[in-house]
């Protein structure tokens, strides 16, 4: 089998891509308190373009108000939004490059807005109220809207958060999802927000605009959302004709001692975080393009990935963070992402947000 050029270009549906290569969406906190993006984002997003990301995945953007995750979170809940994230995809189109925009409710993560998800919750630091049945009619509106304006601003498509613990994701949990009704109980029931979701979407932006979702393989907990699970959701996903999906881990409830069983027994594939549990996945989706994210360092087990069939998308996020320009680098040649030093502290994902403390003072 002739060896895949990660470098050449790549059709995702309609959307012609650069390269295999992702940007996988990664949160900052630079909008201001109206949820809108100023010139420090747009200037990022701009970088990485230039650096020839192929597919470029919007931080994610909240859809109401009530489900914004964290302060400085951009929004796409308001046609007030539109203006700012049009300059956004100004900035990447500039440069050739290509941006779809991440939507998401925080749900019991809403931290900025009001912490609500599929079943009350109550823990040292906070507690959630349950949705009801209108509240869950009103969020999947919320999806449509937030996703039209995307397109309004002149994003190349979007991708639905399905995990990391976010409603979505919550609703997916047998932990964290207790509800007896259609939205609980059976995996078809708690699947139910994310299908409508999605087809709320389609209704929106037709079926030539790419629509992705980015799940978990599994949420690493006891009790929580499995990778049989997810095989199941995600081969649903691509029946329904969803154009790509991103392949992430880690939920309600996650175990660090649990992510072990993830990982591939190939030794091309050991730092690659959820490759096992995407070959399960893959298994269920067929050709449906998948995206897979986390632990990538270097090229050669990017390459592995691409070469097995087990992705068809090298989806990175940390490495792009003190690397801008990494894809450029790796088509010269360089073997790895620098990001090898990194040591885990995590500041590139809290106070920081975005900025590598190897390099860039806070």
């Amino acid at each position: 089998m002739a060896a895949i050029d990660l470098f050449a270009p790549y059709t995702l549906g309609l959307l012609k891509l650069r390269n295999r290569f992702v940007r996988s969406a990664t949160t900052s906190a630079w909008a201001d308190g109206h949820g809108i993006v100023g010139p420090e984002i747009v200037g990022r997003y701009g970088e990485l373009a230039r650096g020839e990301v192929g597919l470029i995945i919007k931080g994610h953007l909240y859809v109401d108000p009530k489900g914004k995750a964290h302060a400085g979170m951009a929004g796409a809940s308001d046609d007030a939004h539109i203006s700012g994230l049009a300059q956004v995809t100004g900035a990447v189109h500039g440069s050739g490059g290509a941006i779809v925009a991440q939507i998401n409710h925080g749900g019991w993560e809403a931290e900025a807005g009001e912490r609500m998800g599929p079943s009350a919750v109550e823990t040292q630091e906070w507690r959630a109220r349950a949705m009801d049945a209108g509240e869950i009619r009103e969020a999947v509106g919320a999806f449509g809207e937030a996703a039209r304006r995307c397109l309004d601003a002149g994003f190349d498509g979007v991708q639905i958060h399905a995990a990391h613990g976010y409603l979505m994701s919550q609703f997916l949990s047998r932990l964290a999802n207790r509800r007896t009704d259609e939205w609980g109980g059976s995996l078809t029931n708690r699947a139910r927000l994310l299908r409508e979701v999605y087809l709320e979407i389609r209704s929106y932006l037709g079926d030539d605009v790419p629509v992705g979702v980015k799940l978990n393989c599994d949420d690493f907990s006891e009790d929580g959302f499995t990778v049989e699970e997810a095989a199941e959701v995600a081969g649903e996903l691509a029946r329904f004709g969803a154009d790509f999906i991103e392949v992430s881990g880690g939920g309600f409830g996650e175990q660090a001692r649990c992510r072990q069983r993830a990982r591939a027994n190939d030794p091309a594939l050991a730092e690659v975080s959820f490759a096992g549990h995407c070959a399960r996945i893959r298994q269920a989706t067929g050709g449906t393009p998948l995206a897979l994210v986390d632990g990538f360092s270097n090229l050669a087990a990017m390459q592995a990935v691409v070469q097995s069939g087990l992705a068809d998308l090298v989806s990175l996020s940390r490495p792009l963070i003190r690397e801008r320009d990494l894809v450029t680098k790796l088509a010269a040649g360089q073997a790895e992402a620098t990001c090898t030093r990194c040591d885990g502290c995590h500041d590139c994902f809290g106070v920081a947000m975005l900025r590598c403390t190897l390099d860039e003072p806070l």
